[in-house]
């Protein structure tokens, strides 16, 4: 068995040149904590570091030992080497709103917002909390506020959809129907809408009488809007998704050393390998080792069987069990990294041993990161 690379986390936290780590994996890995653990000892070691979740979950907050986090970045600590620490929880409709905010003057901005086509598409649309995330990282790097951003995405294979962003919105916004609802006014001064009435007429009178007049008003309303203000975010998505792709910056494929965990994470490689990102490596989290590992499971068992025939030393025995357990579950554990290091030899690896309680604290986070610094 080939001994798998290792993977410096230190380096490239001290290399300034890093200016974003992008943490991806599937549900329940520790995927947060480990990206809450590197802004931490990032900032601790000088750098001004924001840390950006998209899962709609709290674990990032509880993390920090803060009972919620929002859509601006909150100072979290300050190191006495001048780095800092910021925290954020991705507000998807907040950023949608935002954006409008800012690419639409006041007037429109308002009617915009108050659309209810609007308020369906920035909270509820198919791939819309993608592609904030998509917006919010392009945010926070062009602010140049902060010299790395860590980014936490969603659990499970979604966690990837942000990378599909762009393509998802162009699709949206080339489709047939919006096309047809945005075309230039043509001579007489007909909007898009009476164009389509014209051309579709039959369509449009069974909507209307399905719908009514004001949903119609409603749509034509909200797609007018679509040129003027949208027309941008396919342009900034593409910027980001290059931004992924450049060299400051890192993916790390966080995994716990299950069956099921590993093999999302060899997905992961994978796409991020077909999608030409950057990937740094591969974080096994939770792995559980001995201190007493010399002796072999196949050894406890048999001392605490042999015990037990005697009637002597129970809890002895027990501990024996005990260990036994631990050794054959440290042994799967290793069988599934072995699995993983076979198929992607050159991914470096680092371990980071399972925690005897959930981490709730910045003493905790900060132990993870020592743990990841020394795998």
């Amino acid at each position: 068995m080939k001994k798998p690379v290792r993977l410096d986390i230190d380096a490239i936290l001290d290399d300034r040149g890093t200016r974003i780590i992008v943490c991806c994996g599937a549900g329940g890995v520790g995927k947060t904590t480990t990206a809450a653990a590197l802004g931490l000892r990032a900032a601790e070691r000088g750098r001004c570091a924001v840390v950006l979740t998209v899962d709609p979950a709290r674990r990032l907050a509880q993390s920090m030992g803060l009972s919620e986090l929002d859509n601006t970045p909150r100072l979290i600590r300050e190191s006495d080497d001048g780095g800092q620490l910021f925290a954020m929880m991705l507000d998807m409709k907040r950023t949608f709103d935002e954006i409008i905010e800012a690419h639409a003057d006041p007037e429109r901005a308002a009617q915009i917002l108050s659309n209810p086509f609007y308020q369906s598409l920035s909270s509820s649309f198919s791939g819309t909390q993608e592609y904030m995330a998509m917006e919010k990282l392009g945010q926070l790097r062009r602010s140049d506020e902060w010299d790395l951003i860590v980014v936490d995405t969603p659990p499970s294979r979604s966690a990837l959809d942000f990378l599909d962003a762009p393509e998802r919105l162009g699709r949206f916004l080339d489709g047939r129907f919006i096309r047809l609802l945005t075309a230039p006014a043509k001579a007489g001064g007909r909007s898009a809408f009476k164009l389509l009435n014209a051309g579709f007429g039959l369509m449009a009178g069974a909507l209307t009488k399905l719908l009514g007049a004001q949903v119609i008003k409603d749509l034509q309303t909200f797609v007018s809007a679509l040129d003027a203000v949208f027309g941008g975010f396919r342009q900034r998505a593409e910027l980001t998704y290059q931004l992924l792709q450049a060299p400051g910056t890192a993916f790390l494929v966080v995994a716990a050393p299950e069956r099921d965990a590993m093999r999302e994470a060899s997905y992961f490689v994978e796409r991020l390998a077909e999608e030409r990102m950057p990937l740094a490596g591969l974080v096994v989290n939770r792995v559980h080792t001995s201190p007493a590992a010399a002796l072999s499971a196949a050894r406890s068992a048999a001392a605490a069987e042999d015990l037990e025939s005697k009637g002597e030393h129970e809890l002895t025995a027990a501990v024996l069990r005990l260990h036994a357990g631990r050794m054959q579950l440290a042994a799967r554990e290793n069988r599934e990294r072995e699995h993983f290091v076979t198929a992607h030899p050159t991914v470096p690896v680092a371990k980071v041993r399972a925690m005897s309680e959930d981490v709730h604290d910045l003493t905790g986070l900060r132990q993870i990161g020592e743990l990841l610094a020394s795998a």
